[in-house]
């Protein structure tokens, strides 16, 4: 069964954590930091798991945080899979529980995206792959920086790598418009 920790927002919303959080550092208060990256955080108006069809929907006024990314959007299903679990602690040979891993976010309706270090990204639909940690747009995907933007038919962000592939279909060319000069907000 998916087990996302279900906890109540400010505004008595529904949230969900995707992950565990990292223990505290006792002797400041704080999360300890750690190399494993943190779990997401989705809040929505309203959380249905289908643990059958191995989904979560989120819908209305959906917030989602991991790391250095937001994704806001009126829909957002993320697609699990059952990984093997962690062997029996007293070494019997079973599997004490069967662990879930999100593979796929699939984001719909008024999709925005930010980053941290500056960016966003809007489309009406946007696909989150968990393992390549990439984020593919389509249907009017734009990603704007400061007054700079381009758009496309389809969008690929490569997060890890910092990277992006714009393409277009048809008589659908990519569009770039760059102002010389301008400062990165």
């Amino acid at each position: 069964m998916f087990m996302a920790a279900l906890v109540w927002g400010a505004a008595g919303t529904p949230t969900a954590t995707a992950g565990s959080p990292p223990e505290a550092d006792h002797t400041s208060g704080k999360p300890a930091r750690t190399a494993e990256p943190s779990g997401m955080v989705i809040k929505s108006d309203t959380l249905e798991v289908d643990d059958t069809a191995k989904v979560v929907v989120f819908t209305g006024g959906v917030n989602a945080t991991k790391d250095n990314l937001t994704i806001s959007c009126d829909r957002m299903v993320v697609h699990y899979v059952s990984a093997p679990g962690r062997t029996d602690p007293a070494g019997r040979g079973k599997t004490a529980e069967t662990a879930t891993r999100v593979d796929r976010i699939v984001a719909t309706g008024n999709v925005v995206i930010r980053r941290a270090e500056g960016g966003v990204a809007t489309a009406r639909k946007a696909v989150y792959f968990e393992n390549a940690d990439k984020v593919v747009l389509t249907d009017h995907p734009r990603v704007r920086r400061g007054r700079d933007f381009v758009e496309g038919t389809r969008i690929t962000l490569f997060l890890k790598q910092n990277r992006s592939v714009v393409e277009g279909s048809g008589d659908k060319k990519v569009r770039a418009v760059i102002f010389p000069g301008s400062k990165e907000k």
